[in-house]
Parts: structure tokens; sequence; C-alpha cells
């Protein structure tokens, strides 16, 4: 690999903003802009017009019309099944509204009191498009003035600024709401009644969830009944969360979106799509969108960019430590019968040489160390390689609070840094340029970047490089672009959506991590700490989720493919790495199962050990994996469904037809399949291809 400066053109942070690079955020400043002269922007018909009767604007939707109170921001549709509520009031009063006016296929009306401006449109898809932007003049008092310091980073708020927020959505209140779907990681499917996940116990209710981090897709949805849901699509992603609650023993859900000029928040959009009530329906609708406003991008076309993406097909993920970056390890692992694997390293002063390197090439291995842009310390106290930058770096790029006070990194060792100060730099000093071309001069082919996809955005008030979050995604988006134009296959940690496009993979969206987890992993005498070096306990040790953790995270009854539905041809998705298969004996069992179902990898972590006593195992999971996702990784997943009442036996698609899972995730056998055990069928298979993981790690599972 040529390894040089990035002399050539670089996609830089004003130009991914201008250019309306896969920032989902972005998208409703393309709706924005549509014009109302009679057709779509897609040359479709004229949309049908909207009507005003008082108070109520009726617009029409794919399966029914739409109907907005504007004296509270209530949404109904009336459906050939009946009449749905699609929100409640807003829980934040707007206040009086003004007069409404119509241009085709479009309504608009203000709440002078508040500074809100709304509009709703007829828009693509037959959804309903409700956007509200805040004015800069409020006539009223319903707003919050700042006056004083702001509270930090969580808030951003600046001196003087005029603060106001919109409670709305208010959701899951229609008597026939079933189930609630939230894109946690994979995807989880919530009845709305179930006693667990009203308790505390799931670590769910009276929770927020940021949009644009903890969850992996800005979206949720509802099942109404049998054969009727909605959809939520947030564009807006930024400056809006997500809350649960409980209301009489079923779960309801809100968003909250936070108005701030300083912020780049002023616009908030919320798209409703009356769906089939499919419990993957809200994601189907997601992928429609990023499709509509060319933010996805399929695998087949990386591969053909970066032809070294194909070896993703059929590859299981893995860490590699102690003996295991060695050149003779590779052959161990080949002679095993394992075709594909992606090799990752850490970043320490052990680094896989240039005949190791090689050597996994020659096996049809990837291979690539683990960096991250996100963290500077001190360079004479430094624990942490990738921490360690030259000359000032550390302090200087340091993101900074209201305060003027460096925000901690992670850890809270050193600071977190400002993208912004790192793209400014970079023309000049090559400071990222220069880390990928020495973690890569052993001969990498792909590069795992923690962090930047992961979405923990950050407002800096540094006067040297201040930044919105929306600023920070795409800088973030546009190094990350220029590393996959280098070449390199590239991987982030749990990758929003709005990341997909210059990803070939990610390790942590595959996982709905539930908060006990993070309690778990501190306990280091029974989750294992960072000793001894060549095999830490934190990833080698064998651990036992607290009961109500793995229920949130692992049961199967209550996991979706919601992160398939809509990227499985676009981003390659593992677990998180510190949750390698064999880290979590009781889960193994289903988290196989949920692989094969899904057509995602396994992840693991390796050394020469630990290769000789599970790599059969490994060996035998790969070969019945590989076959699979070389046929149905650049596939789209077309359908998921349950084929019991009580959803332990699972059933998806892959294109139409190319492949086909069942998953028996219950104790007893069903047509055949025994509980604990998976069928694949191939197009042109004559008999179905079985699994049983617990015959293969020697589990119950």
């Amino acid at each position: 690999m040529k390894r040089t400066h990035f002399t050539g053109p670089r996609l830089t942070a004003a130009a991914a903003l201008a250019g309306a690079v896969s920032c989902l955020a972005l998208a409703s400043t393309t709706l924005a802009s549509t014009t109302h002269s009679g057709t779509t922007r897609s040359g479709k018909d004229a949309p049908r017009p909207v009507v005003v009767g008082g108070h109520r604007v009726e617009v029409p939707v794919r399966g029914g019309t739409a109907t907005v109170d504007t004296t509270s921001l209530r949404v109904t549709a009336r459906t050939g099944q009946g009449t749905v509520e699609l929100s409640a009031p807003a829980a934040t009063a707007p206040g009086k509204p003004g007069s409404v006016t119509t241009s085709p296929g479009t309504a608009r009306w203000s709440y002078p009191d508040t500074g809100l401006d709304v509009t709703a449109r007829a828009g693509d898809n037959g959804r309903l498009e409700l956007s509200v932007t805040a004015a800069e003049k409020v006539t009223g008092t319903a707003t919050e003035k700042v006056t004083g310091k702001a509270t930090g980073k969580a808030t951003g708020k600046a001196a003087g600024e005029t603060a106001r927020t919109l409670s709305w959505p208010v959701t899951g209140t229609d008597r026939r709401a079933t189930a609630v779907q939230l894109p946690r990681g994979e995807g989880l499917s919530l009845p709305v009644a179930d006693r667990f996940w009203n308790s505390s116990r799931a670590d769910l209710v009276d929770t927020d969830m940021a949009m644009e981090s903890d969850l992996s897709m800005p979206l949720w949805g509802y099942t109404l009944g049998d054969r009727q849901g909605v959809s939520y699509l947030v564009p807006s992603d930024i400056g809006t969360s997500l809350r649960v609650t409980s209301d009489a023993g079923k779960l309801r859900t809100a968003a909250t979106h936070r108005f701030s000029r300083a912020d780049g928040t002023t616009r908030y959009t919320v798209a409703f799509s009356l769906t089939d009530g499919s419990p993957v329906a809200a994601a189907r609708d997601y992928r429609a969108w990023l499709g509509e406003h060319g933010q996805l991008k399929s695998l087949r076309e990386k591969i053909r960019e970066t032809p070294a993406t194909g070896k993703l097909l059929g590859a299981f993920h893995a860490y590699l430590w102690g003996d295991a970056r060695k050149a003779d390890f590779m052959g161990r692992l080949r002679g095993l019968g394992v075709d594909r694997m992606w090799l990752g390293y850490d970043a320490d002063d052990r680094p896989m040489d240039a005949a190791a390197t090689a050597a996994a090439k020659r096996a049809g291995y990837l291979v690539g160390p683990y960096d991250s842009f996100a963290n500077g310390q001190d360079p004479a106290t430094s624990d942490a390689p990738t921490s360690t930058w030259p000359g000032t770096v550390y302090p200087d790029f340091c993101v900074r609070d209201a305060d003027g006070k460096p925000v901690p990194g992670f850890h809270d060792r050193g600071c977190y840094l400002s993208s912004e100060a790192f793209e400014k730099a970079e023309p000049r000093h090559h400071y990222l340029a220069d880390r990928t071309r020495e973690m890569t001069k052993a001969g990498a082919d792909s590069y795992f970047l923690d962090v930047d996809a992961a979405g923990e955005l950050f407002r800096d008030h540094s006067a040297a490089h201040p930044m919105t979050k929306g600023r920070d995604r795409a800088n973030r988006l546009a190094r990350m672009k220029r590393l996959s134009d280098r070449g390199l296959v590239l991987g982030s940690e749990s990758a929003g959506a709005w990341a997909n496009r210059d990803l070939a993979f990610d390790h942590g969206s595959g996982t709905p991590v539930a908060g006990g987890l993070w309690m778990a992993q501190r306990d280091k005498e029974t989750w294992g700490g960072y000793a001894p070096a060549d095999a830490p306990g934190a990833f080698f040790k064998p651990a036992e989720l607290p009961a109500d953790v793995a229920k949130a995270m692992y049961d199967p009854v209550y996991r979706v493919p919601l992160y398939e539905t809509a990227l499985h041809d676009s981003v390659v998705n593992t677990e998180r790495w510190e949750l390698s298969y064999d880290k979590l004996p009781r889960q193994k069992t289903d988290r196989a199962l949920l692989g094969m179902l899904y057509n995602t990898p396994l992840n693991f972590v390796l050394t020469g050990d630990s290769l000789e006593q599970h790599g059969r195992e490994l060996a035998t999971l790969q070969r019945y994996f590989a076959p699979l996702h070389k046929a149905a990784g650049t596939e789209p997943l077309t359908d998921f469904r349950a084929l019991t009442a009580d959803r332990t036996v699972q059933r998806t698609v892959f294109g139409d037809g190319t492949l086909t899972v069942t998953a028996n995730f219950g104790s007893t056998s069903h047509k055949g399949l025994p509980g604990g055990c998976v069928d694949a069928r191939l197009r042109d298979d004559t008999a179905p291809r079985r699994l049983c993981p617990a015959t293969v790690n020697g589990t119950a599972g």
C-alpha cells in the first residue's frame, strides 16, 4: 500500500456540509427546499391537496388521511380500519395558533407566543411530514430566557439565548397499541403491557435517549392491533431525545426537541407513516427515506470501489492478543478451515508486524489496527498510544465546555479532542494522515476508528475552534471518508445509521445495551480487568450477566432486526468488541442463533491458547456462516416474522429469496426444527442447512 500524506483532493468539513453528506439531519433541509409547482422533485403527479377546516388540517397519506389539530398538535388518521391516534396533544403547549395558509400539498401556521412556525405536508412515499422551526423573535413569554452561564455540554445553553423546547409527538396513546419498536442497538419490539419492561428492572422507563447517540437510528414505531402500525422518523435527530414512560402499565413514548440557534437545532422534523404493523416496519420506512435522499450506499458499491471489502463476506471478526499477532498463528487459523476473518489488534507497543500482516492477507483475511482520534492526554503521562499526539495537540485541541474548561476524556483521562480543531489543522500539519500512515505501515488493509460513528457529538465553546454538534458530525464524516477513499476497509464503533455511506462494518450496533451492562463491567473481580496484557480478563474471562440485564439484552422474544432491515446490505454489523462470543457462556446459543438469523458475523478475541481451546468451535460456526453470508451479505433483509405466538420461532428472508433462515429459540421442536437450532436455505438448496450451536460449543445454551 502506498503511504503518503493526504495531498490530493480532500473532502473538507465545509464540503461535507454543503454537499449533503450522509447526515440524516441534513435530509430535512433537502425537504425544506422542495418546490411545490405541481410535481414532486422525482417527477411524480402533483400532491393531493390539504384541506383546512377551522383548527383542523387534513393531509392525505398512504393508507388514509391524517388530521392535525393546530390548537394542540394532536395527530390522528382515518384509515380503512377506523381512526387511530398518531400523537396525543403536545406535552408542552405550543400556544395559540395563527391562521393557516396552504399551497399544493402543504399547510403552514405559526404560534406567535412561542415563536414556532409549522409546516405540514404530504411527503414522499405517503408520509405526513411536520416541520417545526423556531423563529428568531418571540412575541410572547412562554419560553425560557437563559441569562446565566450554561449548565454544561448536556444543554449547550449560551448566555442570552432563548431556549425553547417542544415535547411532541406523544405516542403509544392509541388504545390499540400492542408493541413499541425501539432501535436500541439492533432493535427491540416490546409489548406495551409487558411487566418487565414497565418496571425499573429493565432500565428503560423514565430515561431520555438522545436520538443522535443512544439510538442506532432516529426512529421508533408502534404496532396497533394485528395489521396496523405507525412509524416515526426524525431527520433532525441532533437536539432531539426520546423518553419512554409507563402510563397505567403501558409503555408510552414522547420526543422532545430543543431549539437553539447556537446549537444549530432551530428546525425539527417528524415524518409519520401508517404501516402494516410489522415489528420492522419503521426500519423499512427509514430505509426508504435514506434511499429517497441519497443517504444509502450499498455494500456492493463499496466492494466495487475497494475490492478488499469483499473479504468481509463470510468473515467472523476477532481481536488478537499476545502470540496471536504472529505470522504462524495465521497458518494455525487457516488450518482449521477458517477461510475468512477480520482481524484487528489493539493500539499498544506490540502491533502486528509486516510478516504477520502478509500472512493474514495470504490466508484471505482482512487485518487492521484499532485507533481513535477522540482522546488526548499529556504526552508525558499518557497511558494510551492513541491518546498521545505531537506538539500541543493536547491541550490546544481539547473540546471546551461553556465555562471554557476542557471536557474530560474517556474514563476522565485527558480530554476529548475537537474534530473542528483537527479539520482546521489537517491541511498544514497532517496529524491524522500521519497517524494513519504510521498505523498502517505494516501493510494493513483495514482500519477500526473508534468513537467517530457512535454519535457522541460535542458542542465546542473554544474560541479557537468553535463547533456545533452538526459540525462535529460533518467533520467526522469527512475524515472517515478520507480513510475509506484511501482504500482502507473502514469500521467504527456502534455506528449510527448516518455514517453508513463511509463505513464497511461496525462493532457494536448489534448489541442492545442495557445500562446494567456498564455496572457489570465495573466489577473487575467478576468481569475481569486489563491484566494480563496478553489476555486481559475484561475480554477473555467468562462472565455472567445479571438476570435482568441478560433479559433486556438477549431475550430473543424481544429482539427484532431493525438495523439489518435498514442497513444489512450496506454495513456489516456485529456486537460490541468487548462482548466476544466466549465472554458470555449462558448466551452463546441465543447469540449464535441471532447471528445466523440476522446474517451477521460473530466476534471473538483470540490468543494462541484460546485458539487451542475454542478454535474448532469457531471454525465450525464460521464454516456454517460463510456460504450464507457470501450469498446474502450484499442483499437486503426483506422479511422478518415470528412463526409462533410466543415469538420463540422466527424467520428472516434476504433478497428475493436468496436466503431464508428459521431459528428456534425455544426448548421444543417446531415443524421438525429442534429447539436451540437454526435452519438456513439458499435459493438452490434442496434441503436446509442445520446448525445446533449447543452441540458445537458444548453448552446447554
